[in-house]
């Protein structure tokens, strides 16, 4: 399979695929244009005279301030460096590659602004195993995950670290290795880099993909429980579940008839004089279903985060106009995450 960048649908799947390997992806054709259009649109806008929010003007109190041609290169390179402020122990290298992954999806989407040659400097990095490494605290989720994307990408200016291995380097080192420059950012570049729900999301698909896991293990560990103690496998029939139509419920209590079929205990406790098994043992359906039914749900937010545009302002190539919003914003992850903790 070939999960093509910007244009196919990510899942929890694909994306967990793409991270170890087991699954390629690409730029393609159709996603460079919209990438390049995009640019365009970006270009046009950083030259004019019309004042457009983080394309030619300052940030925050300073949106109304614009910025000249000269000062644009610095004031993007500067905003990275300004917002790398995160603290604290390193998060692991596989959450920064699934930043990097989400992220390139998110940029190829066109809608960013971002040019081809930023994008295909990612990808390198990714092809490299040349993973950035990010501090865990820093992240306000209310404007995005500015000090975290900070330092993800402080490697494509030639600042910031790389893991190697276990053990950490400067990137400058790295790309010096590698036989790469650092890279100049144009207008709109730095922001678009900065602003999005990546660190966040990465956390999401790393302790969903964990949760499915061990609900797995959990109704094994069930059945293996009630086959050991000569339980019934009453509680787990269809027509008990079928008046209480709740989706995990009837999974799992499925799933259990099928580790129970065949099972010599189950036959040893049809005619015993036991009335009914502990909560335990029954209540596994409901239990185990309910967290599945939140683990689903907890999933269908994060697959539309996977395919959304998160930064902010927004071009619209085939308007020719930008949007500006709040697309950043991480409650919608947040909440989920509540839930799923």
């Amino acid at each position: 399979m070939t999960f093509r960048y910007g244009i196919d649908q990510l899942n929890l799947d694909i994306v967990c695929g793409i991270a170890e390997g087991t699954i390629k992806a690409e730029l393609c054709q159709e996603a460079i244009d919209k990438i390049n259009n995009s640019r365009k649109n970006v270009d046009i806008m950083a030259s004019s005279d019309k004042a457009v929010y983080g394309i030619n003007t300052g940030f925050g109190p300073l949106c109304d301030t614009q910025i000249s041609p000269a000062q644009t290169h610095l004031l993007q390179k500067n905003l990275l460096i300004t917002h790398a402020v995160g603290v604290g122990e390193l998060i692991d290298k596989s959450i920064s590659k699934l930043m990097l992954i989400t992220k390139v999806h998110a940029l190829s989407q066109g809608f960013s602004g971002i040019r081809l040659d930023v994008v295909e400097r990612i990808l390198k990095f990714i092809e490299l195993d040349l993973i950035p490494t990010v501090p865990e605290q820093g992240s306000v989720g209310a404007s995005g995950d500015l000090a975290p994307l900070s330092h993800l990408f402080l490697p494509l200016i030639g600042e910031g670290e790389f893991w190697q291995g276990k053990e950490v380097v400067t990137a400058a080192d790295a790309l010096r290795d590698h036989k790469l420059e650092p890279l100049e950012l144009h207008a709109k570049e730095g922001l678009a880099l900065i602003n999005g729900t990546q660190f966040i999301l990465s956390h999401a698909i790393t302790a969903l993909k964990k949760m499915r896991y061990l609900l797995d293990l959990a109704d094994v560990a069930g059945a293996m429980s009630i086959e050991g103690m000569q339980g019934s496998q009453s509680p787990f029939r269809a027509e008990l579940h079928q008046i209480r139509p709740f989706a995990g419920n009837i999974e799992v209590a499925t799933r259990m008839r099928r580790f129970f079929s065949g099972s010599q205990n189950m036959n040893s406790h049809s005619n015993c004089s036991r009335v009914q098994d502990p909560y335990s043992l029954r209540c596994i359906p409901q239990i185990h279903g309910a967290s599945k039914d939140t683990i689903d749900y907890v999933s269908s937010i994060v697959e539309v985060e996977l395919n959304s545009v998160t930064d902010n302002p927004l071009i619209f190539p085939n308007e020719k106009d930008y949007l500006e919003g709040g697309n950043f914003h991480g409650q919608p992850i947040a909440l989920v995450m509540d839930f799923m903790s």
